[in-house]
């Protein structure tokens, strides 16, 4: 794991695949993006080819995972797309070797189930998308799976709940390295009001009333 020094740029790697959910991506970007003299952002794909979301708008990676050089912080969305990553093992095998030299490693939504997959998470406590719960805890029941949580943090891991919660976590993330202080001026910037408790997901009790009713 890279140790991350004062007044050092941080490098952050973002995976980018078909299929990726685009404010799970692009939300927590914006956030890390207000710091651009701070934060280097890096698109990644497995391949030199032009990236479909889940909404249609189309992307380019930057780098791939061949070329990719070390980040400070990995960044992993999901979307749709996963259901297939999952099984893609040279996606499992490049997060897992960034993953052990990252400083942090962050996911959103479904994006956990991949980073699960490397078994990583192991024993650890993670969250996800309310909605795909039941999906990402079968693709690792040894991770401590956490249904109310608006983003959970394990060590150098920030797992989110859905898309939006994204954008929280990655808030939170910039607390952790830097201060509450730039948290708050990112979120005044971007004129975004910021769930700085990550225990406060208002989206759980609606999923597990939902749950309640059908059985």
């Amino acid at each position: 794991m890279n140790k991350i020094e004062n007044n050092q740029i941080l490098k952050l790697g973002a995976i980018v695949f078909d299929g990726f959910e685009l404010l799970d991506l692009f939300g927590p970007l914006e956030m890390f993006g207000v710091l651009k003299d701070k934060i280097k952002i890096t698109l990644v794909s497995e391949k030199d080819k032009v990236i479909t979301s889940s909404q249609g708008p189309k992307i380019l990676a930057d780098t791939t995972f061949v070329e990719a050089a070390d980040f400070d912080i990995l960044l992993i969305p999901g979307g749709l797309g996963t259901r297939k990553e999952v099984n893609n093992q040279n996606m499992i095998n490049f997060i897992e070797r960034s993953s052990q030299k990252a400083s942090y490693v962050a996911t959103v939504c479904t994006g956990s189930a991949l980073l699960a997959k490397t078994g990583l998470l192991n024993e650890l406590n993670a969250t996800t998308n309310k909605k795909a719960f039941d999906w990402v805890v079968k693709q690792n029941p040894c991770v401590n799976w956490i249904l109310e949580a608006r983003w959970v943090e394990d060590g150098n891991f920030f797992t989110s709940s859905g898309v939006s919660a994204g954008m929280d976590m990655a808030l939170g993330l910039i607390e952790k390295i830097y201060s509450k202080d730039t948290s708050n001026k990112v979120a005044q910037l971007t004129e975004y009001i910021w769930n700085s408790d990550k225990n406060n997901d208002p989206f759980t009790k609606n999923i597990i009333s939902s749950k309640k009713k059908i059985s």
